[in-house]
């Protein structure tokens, strides 16, 4: 019997190899292009499906191309599409075994005729405006308005056009118009307001932002409220504290809101992760210490009164060989306000990116949520790239947003397989939507407190646009000890999950806090450019219980102090002179050049007790010319974020300064990000003076 059954299983074996192979060898593969038919350039976006199936695959946006690989032979009928374009589908599409089918699209941009345009709301500081004779819109309802009435487009950001009394919308349906009528309005997301006698008027800088005329697509973006830091009296309050900031999130989003054609909204622009979107030429720790403290001084550009207080921090780089295990679990939010090409496609895109990263000892899980929250691919090893990709590419938009129950199953699967010593996280991608579920927000935020407590970190990455809660991812980032990054883009996706992974992904250190003091014989006063929601209590500094940023392997952080010089007669405060408590500077201090004491904070990933570091800064009165490129393109950058917040301590800034600035500071600039930032500084300065010159 024994020779008979083992000759029965050598059979079902080879039966079973050589089936394997017959099904191996029967896959085809479509391939081709989608470009723009009148532009013949790439189609941003575009995505190309099989009609019927899961099957597709998101364009390369540097030429065009696609492919769908493992397509059975037979028959298909094949869809190309994007927002802003009309549909294309070819049927008959032919796939043959072991072979390519080349398809190439050419896609049409789409032309929506409108009756009206909607006016939603009013202006409630209307009377400021030059307007003798103004309509207020009403604040209960909404207003239609004629588009027969449109004499003439003066503004066309995003292709509006007249044409015989019709109004056309061609290519976005987002944008924002401004249009010359009789007793008609200008409208932009801060609400509508009427004007007449065919008077020009264009949206003011401080209020240019992004509307939607598609009924069923408006503006949701919600930003927190940022007060700038003031300045703040060397005698009275001579320490500063505040913890790190590693988000680039902002930069990244008000390159898109510049991109698109509108000025961003100014609680959107955080100067800070302006700063720290890009690279410096830090030297690397020596010694023990993970990380090297740089210091400079300098002219202000923007004040030449005013001297700029330059410190940097460099982490430790650490070889991608010798990271530790990671324990990742990606968290997708698979809602339907994750259907347009910016959101999940690209989320879909960018993670295949971060996949091609993964090692053997690496291990990946996928948590998706919409309606509920599922396991879609358990613990993978990473390695086992193709699993990890198919699961990722059959991943569909479509319902409600539970998220914390997403949150929930994320952090129970990365408990359950957690790494001892090793990179433990959730990585959470999403438009930040998470209105509909078991949890609150402030639920929500006391479970990602619990999880960080027990070494499972959180990283948020933020996609799309109209509907960016960019306010609430923000917040689950920091209370996560993890960062926050907004893509926009492919090509940003590279930057956050390829080129800069072990920053993104591997901590080196937590809670990690700076307190600087000012030496009253050579500083009067000073001021935090940016960091406002990072500013911490003085006494925080030294409680170890107190929660602060984190800093990854490799990364740098960089903030700016905006000074005015001992002896300065301008005046800082309306409080009168104290009595009881007089200012006097010993003859020490006079003698001591020092300007500031920096101390750093920090603590090992897994530990609980911080470490200490201090380096203090001497003025040598260096001239701006003198200047590092780290010191004078930081600086470039703070400025450029002054202007779009249209900030109160901008004094002479300007955008020929930044972009001459920045230019001269540009450097090495390996990835071409600081030469993207001066051609974004001259799109930013084009419609700054567009918005202006039609206000008279």
């Amino acid at each position: 019997m024994r020779p008979l059954k083992l000759s029965v299983m050598l059979a079902a074996l080879v039966a079973a190899f050589c089936l394997h192979l017959v099904f191996a060898g029967t896959a085809g593969k479509i391939a081709g292009t989608v470009l723009d038919k009148t532009e013949k350039t790439p189609v941003p976006g575009a995505r190309v499906l099989i009609e019927g199936t899961t099957m597709g695959s998101v364009i390369n946006p540097v030429d065009g191309s696609f492919f769908i690989i493992n397509v059975p032979p037979g028959t298909y009928t094949v869809i190309a599409s994007c927002i802003g374009y009309e549909k294309l589908t070819v049927e008959n599409v032919k796939v043959q075994a072991d072979s390519t089918t080349e398809l190439n699209f050419e896609l049409v941009s789409e032309a929506y005729s409108v009756d009206s345009v909607i006016v939603i709301g009013t202006r409630p500081d209307i009377d400021k405006y030059e307007t003798a004779s103004v309509d207020r819109l009403s604040t209960s309802e909404i207003e239609a308005l004629p588009v027969s009435n449109v004499k003439d487009i003066i503004k066309t950001q995003t292709g509006f056009v007249s044409k015989g009394g019709e109004l056309h919308l061609r290519g976005s349906r987002e944008g924002e118009i401004a249009f010359q009528n009789d007793g008609v309005a200008i409208r932009d997301q801060l609400g509508g307001y009427g004007q007449t006698e065919g008077k020009k008027r264009a949206i003011p800088q401080s209020s240019y932002q992004p509307s939607y005329y598609n009924a069923e697509y408006y503006n949701n973006e919600s930003y927190n409220s940022i007060v700038e830091n003031e300045y703040n009296d060397v005698f009275e309050n001579p320490l500063s504290t505040f913890s790190i900031d590693v988000d680039a999130a902002s930069y990244s989003n008000t390159r898109r809101y510049i991109n698109d054609g509108y000025l961003p909204p100014l609680d959107a622009v955080r100067i800070e992760e302006f700063i720290n979107y890009f690279d410096y030429d830090y030297p690397q720790p020596r010694g023990d210490d993970p990380f090297a403290i740089i210091t400079e001084i300098s002219e202000c550009p923007w004040n030449k009164d005013h001297r700029l207080i330059h410190i940097g921090l460099q982490g430790k780089e650490i070889d991608p060989e010798d990271m530790p295990s990671s324990n990742l679990v990606f968290l997708i939010d698979v809602s339907g306000s994750m259907q347009p090409a910016n959101k999940l496609p690209l989320l879909k895109s960018s993670f295949k990116l971060l996949v091609d990263q993964l090692r053997r000892q690496d291990r990946v899980a996928i948590v998706v949520y919409a309606g509920a929250a599922g396991l879609v691919l358990p613990p993978t090893r990473g390695d086992n790239k193709y699993e990890i990709l198919q699961a990722i590419e059959r991943l569909e938009s479509g319902g409600s947003t539970a998220g914390g129950a997403g949150i929930r199953l994320a952090y129970d699967i990365a408990r359950q397989n957690f790494i001892t010593g090793g990179n433990n996280r959730v990585i959470l991608a999403t438009d930040g939507d998470f209105n509909v579920g078991p949890s609150s927000d402030s639920e929500m935020i006391q479970l990602i407190e619990e999880k960080r407590k027990g070494g499972v970190f959180l990283t948020v990455l933020g996609f799309g646009v109209g509907n960016l809660k960019d306010s609430k991812m923000e917040q689950i980032a920091d209370k996560g000890n993890g960062n926050f990054a907004y893509i926009d883009n492919i090509l940003e996706g590279k930057k956050v999950l390829v080129n800069e992974m072990s920053g993104t992904l591997y901590t080196i250190a937590k809670d990690v806090k700076l307190q600087i003091e000012f030496n009253p014989a050579r500083v009067k006063a000073y001021r935090l450019v940016g960091y406002e929601n990072r500013v911490m209590a003085n006494e925080d500094f030294n409680d170890d219980t107190k929660d602060a940023g984190e800093l990854g392997a490799g990364h740098a952080v960089t903030a700016l102090y905006e000074i005015i010089p001992a002896g300065s007669r301008e005046k800082i405060t309306a409080v009168d002179p104290l009595k009881y408590q007089p200012m006097r500077i010993s003859h020490v201090e006079y003698d001591n050049r020092e300007v500031l004491t920096v101390k750093f904070r920090y603590k090992e990933p897994d530990g609980q007790r911080s470490k200490l570091i201090e380096k203090v800064l001497v003025d040598e009165d260096p001239t701006l010319a003198e200047a590092s490129d780290n010191f004078r393109f930081s600086a470039a950058v703070a400025e450029f974020g002054m202007l779009l917040r249209d900030s109160k301590f901008k004094a002479d800034a300007s955008f020929e300064q930044v972009q001459n600035l920045a230019q001269k500071a540009k450097g090495d600039d390996e990835n071409g990000y600081r030469a993207e930032f001066i051609r974004l500084v001259e799109a930013a300065q084009l419609l700054s003076e567009s918005i202006t010159s039609n206000v008279d």
